[in-house]
């Protein structure tokens, strides 16, 4: 008897308990110190297309996983080779970022860039990127642990 009146008061107790609270999520908004930072990161991961500024190796994640245009996955280390190798791209820069918080330590940031001669074969051509980044913070340190890059039209 005494086990059916412990079920009976599990189940009901477990009815009371909410069932886990719904991540907030939200736009940052212009003011947003964290967002600013990490417009600030990905602007310069563009802009390291055409300058060696040194960016990646604190930008990613240790785990950081990325997909290029072309389908293929990178890691970081293959990041850090593609950073310390020869320029050829100019009129490199960030079009657009928007950052989207999902709790207090995962953002993910919409966003879009532009580079001349990045594309070897067409040296003078402007090559156009909308991507998807999701970042995450760790130990008070904000990094990005993924990204999915799209090569699209340019406007």
């Amino acid at each position: 008897m005494n086990l059916r009146i412990f079920a009976v008061a599990t189940g009901v107790t477990l009815l009371l308990v909410p069932a886990g609270h719904t991540q907030q999520s939200h736009l940052a908004s212009a003011d947003d110190k964290t967002a600013k930072y990490i417009i600030d990161m990905e602007r310069k991961w563009a802009e390291g297309v055409c300058v060696d500024n040194g960016v990646v190796a604190s930008l990613l994640a240790d785990d950081f996983q990325g997909t290029s245009p072309k389908g293929t996955r990178f890691t970081k280390a293959e990041e850090l080779k593609d950073e310390k190798g020869a320029r050829t791209a100019h009129d490199c820069g960030l079009d657009e970022a928007k950052v989207h918080f999902f709790g207090d330590s995962v953002a993910v940031v919409y966003g879009r860039e532009h580079a001349v001669g990045k594309d070897n074969s067409q040296p003078s051509m402007k090559v156009c990127q909308v991507w998807t980044d999701t970042w995450l913070k760790r130990s008070g340190t904000w990094q990005i642990i993924a990204s999915q890059d799209n090569r699209v039209e340019c406007k």
